[in-house]
């Protein structure tokens, strides 16, 4: 296990984008049918997902969610040192979408930039990653992208994932900072799990075998318990925090079933388990910055939180992050309609205001 803390790194704000194109439990049921997709739904706590139309990819999302970023906090493009990008469905096999991001940003030529081929643990390495880098580059600002649009890879008539994952991108801003708290992080990995969650491709893919996402959702289940519980307590070991100092908890957000067991299973309660996937799904590397926004982006611009972030999925791969964020200067989720135009909502999905369990209630 890797554990590391990293001081003078504070978060400065986050958004999420996710498309405006939306399928419901409605849009199951036409293809599953009613009983069978309200079984699914009851079951995972997903009522409805995001998903990108043919023609956007996870630059767009990303890109919108940057946009917004710098514009909120008021910081040039030329004052980021270091961008990073999050995700398991690139635009192109080359070049990197990072680098795509980069020109369309208008960063500087000054700018570190590369692409973490990560799923569900990625925001979590990505933190790691980008607050210790940004520590060693000479730099002040750094943005940290992370986003999927697994909805591309998914067969839509495969029952065990269509229904689950959604599409969505997150950038988050993190900048220099001497008086901000400690950083604490516990990472790992067990590449025995790759057959378990994978998307055939490259080399070892035949020319009849249609690249969609295959999930073992036993295996997932069982690896999930096995490992993040300690690693999440090596994690608060290591930031010197009890469970009753924390805030909030954010899982990776795979579904609510694995959430409340879980959450259970480290000793949270469920006022500070955030439960936020109602009308998004699981969407892999930006599900805990999603959720942030959407379940604690008002409390985080008016205040500082306790925050235990956990990601664990694909690969097997694993991470747990204990640190104080807030106030933020932007902490907001963001629609992009299918002609590329952002706008923040002006409410809740009725899938996230129907569902009690939405939030940290």
């Amino acid at each position: 296990m890797v554990a590391s803390v990293i001081q003078g790194v504070r978060l400065a704000g986050i958004v999420s984008c996710v498309p405006e194109r939306r399928e419901t439990v409605a849009d199951l049921a036409a293809r599953f049918g009613e009983d069978a997709a309200l079984r699914i739904a009851k079951a995972t706590g997903i009522e409805a997902r995001h998903v990108v139309p043919p023609h956007q990819c996870t630059s767009d999302l990303a890109e919108a969610a940057a946009r917004h970023l710098l514009d909120r906090l008021g910081w040039a493009a030329d004052s980021v040192a270091l961008l990073i990008l999050v995700s398991q469905t690139h635009d192109h096999v080359l070049p990197g979408t990072g680098l795509l991001l980069h020109r369309r940003l208008g960063l500087s030529k000054g700018t570190a930039v590369f692409d973490m081929g990560l799923g569900c643990s990625g925001y979590v390495y990505g933190l790691w990653t980008a607050a210790a880098l940004l520590k060693a580059c000479g730099g002040r600002r750094a943005l940290l992208l992370a986003g999927d649009t697994t909805s591309r890879v998914l067969d839509p008539d495969d029952r065990a994932v269509a229904p689950l994952f959604g599409d969505a991108a997150t950038a988050t801003a993190l900048e220099l900072d001497d008086a901000a708290e400690p950083m604490a992080f516990a990472l790992g990995s067990d590449g025995a799990g790759a057959p378990y969650l994978t998307v055939p491709g490259g080399a070892l893919r035949r020319p009849d075998e249609p690249a969609h996402l295959f999930m073992d959702g036993t295996q997932v289940f069982a690896f999930t318990l096995r490992e993040v519980p300690g690693n999440i307590r090596a994690a608060l070991d290591l930031a010197g925090w009890s469970m009753g100092e924390v805030d909030r908890v954010v899982l990776h957000q795979a579904n609510a079933q694995m959430i409340r067991h879980l959450a259970q299973k480290i000793g949270a309660t469920p006022e500070q388990a955030v439960l936020a996937l109602a009308g998004h799904g699981n969407t892999s590397s930006a599900s805990i910055p999603l959720a942030l926004t959407e379940a604690l982006g008002d409390e985080l611009i008016r205040r500082s939180y306790r925050l235990l972030l956990s990601g664990f999925g694909v690969g097997w791969s694993w991470g747990s992050a204990a640190l104080a964020s807030g106030p933020l200067g932007v902490c907001a989720t963001i629609v992009l309609d299918a002609a590329g135009r952002a706008a923040i909502p002006a409410g809740p999905h009725p899938a996230e205001a129907a569902d009690p369990a939405k939030g940290c209630g």
